[in-house]
């Protein structure tokens, strides 16, 4: 789908024109008034020298076919984003003086290029940019700009359509990152049927198109004559709840070196190290919106944590404690909590030892804002919260976080240094 765009049917380069047209006016005037040949002869070529820019102009981005191949419309911190462009020229006409730029708001997007396309010719190329920050952005349409060789006129298209791009935060391993388990009272909390394969078969059913051949249930099937599969319940596990604090008041730091990113970044690398243990993950977070993602299993429940968090802005108002309070009708006595906060106001402990006197397990990692330019230090809030028999890490600027989230005691460590 094409979209034509022209700023002025022909926009003029108004410092050349200007020039251009005081030229032609001093050059006819004198020679009007002296006779002298030579400005006659240069009035004439100024004359009929605009009129020409202006149709070179014209025709350089006239009979053109620009396609534009996005690639990568997901993608996380640190991966590479890529588009091809394809410009082809439908005339006999050389393409001169064009300029392609795809615009986007993408940090580090950089697309601009200048070409020459011969007669019925043809140019491609491909852009790779490194994404480098969370987030929606937009891409497109791609603008051509053509025109002429004294740099009188230019017009500009844009061809197709805005796409946007949704960067996932980044996200680290944390291999032995721990959360206290949850009561479950003897085998389990639940029974429950499930798609995934766990160590708790219930029963056979008829198989159905789709299931694996690692599900039939052999004996079953000869005795029966037809194919029957094994079912299964869900493991004893508890629910994972990670709450990410965006409370705007407690942030400090900018861009990547931010509490704001660093939480964010905590709380996606939490989730994913439970969902690819195949365990049941939520997620909230108060920020410029109220964001609940009920807890599941699965790639596709990471996907849409990792979604949530991707467009998350630190700028709630609702401390952690009123969020606690809040949701607590969530968590019951098999759930275990990992609360990623910035604060070092302790009216949130409260709320949190109530849910743990209730039975609720809970982790909690403190993002020291005095090592981003804020003010407070976590260092009572984490003698309270080890005082507590509450599991916590500290995590400050700079840290290697699967280092600083693989044992209290680096967090302990970290005061006495």
């Amino acid at each position: 789908m094409l979209r034509r765009v022209l700023a002025w049917p022909f926009a003029p380069q108004r410092r050349t024109l200007t020039v251009l047209l005081i030229i032609l006016v001093a050059a006819v005037f004198i020679a009007t008034g002296t006779g002298f040949w030579l400005l006659y002869r240069i009035a004439y070529i100024v004359a009929m020298g605009i009129p020409v820019a202006l149709i070179l102009a014209w025709l350089n981005t006239r009979a053109l076919e620009v396609q534009v191949e996005r690639r990568t419309l997901r993608g996380q911190v640190g991966q590479e984003a890529e588009e091809l462009i394809e410009v082809r020229n439908l005339s006999y006409i050389p393409k001169m003086w064009v300029e392609l730029e795809d615009p986007s708001d993408l940090p580090g997007h950089q697309s601009r290029r200048a070409v020459v396309i011969p007669s019925r010719g043809l140019r491609s190329w491909v852009v790779s940019t490194t994404l480098q920050r969370r987030g929606l952005f937009d891409w497109g349409p791609l603008r051509v700009r053509g025109g002429d060789p004294f740099g009188i006129f230019y017009t500009e298209r844009d061809y197709g359509v805005r796409q946007q791009i949704l960067v996932y935060p980044r996200v680290v391993d944390l291999p032995r990152f721990q959360t206290p388990p949850a009561s479950l009272p003897g085998e389990g909390r639940f029974r429950r049927r499930t798609h995934y394969i766990t160590p708790n078969a219930s029963g056979i059913r008829d198989w159905a198109p789709g299931d694996p051949l690692s599900r039939i249930h052999w004996r079953s099937t000869a005795h029966t004559g037809e194919l029957m599969v094994k079912t299964f319940e869900l493991d004893p596990t508890s629910d994972i709840w990670v709450i990410a604090d965006m409370e705007g008041a407690i942030q400090a730091g900018e861009g990547d070196e931010s509490t704001e990113e660093y939480t964010v970044t905590v709380a996606a690398s939490v989730a994913q190290r439970y969902i690819a243990a195949n365990r049941s993950v939520g997620l909230i977070s108060f920020g410029e919106d109220y964001t609940v993602v009920e807890a599941e299993r699965g790639q596709q429940q990471l996907s849409r944590i990792l979604e949530s968090l991707a467009v998350a802005k630190a700028s709630g108002e609702a401390p952690l404690g009123n969020l606690l309070i809040e949701e607590q009708r969530r968590f019951g006595r098999h759930t275990t909590l990992v609360l990623v906060t910035a604060s070092t106001d302790s009216s949130w402990l409260s709320p949190l030892q109530s849910l743990v006197q209730r039975g609720v397990r809970a982790s909690v990692v403190l993002i020291d804002p005095s090592t981003f330019g804020g003010e407070g230090s976590p260092l009572v809030l984490y003698g309270e919260l080890t005082a507590s028999d509450i599991l916590t890490y500290v995590v400050a600027q700079g840290d290697d976080l699967s280092y600083a989230l693989s044992s209290t005691a680096v967090g302990a460590e970290a005061w006495q240094t």
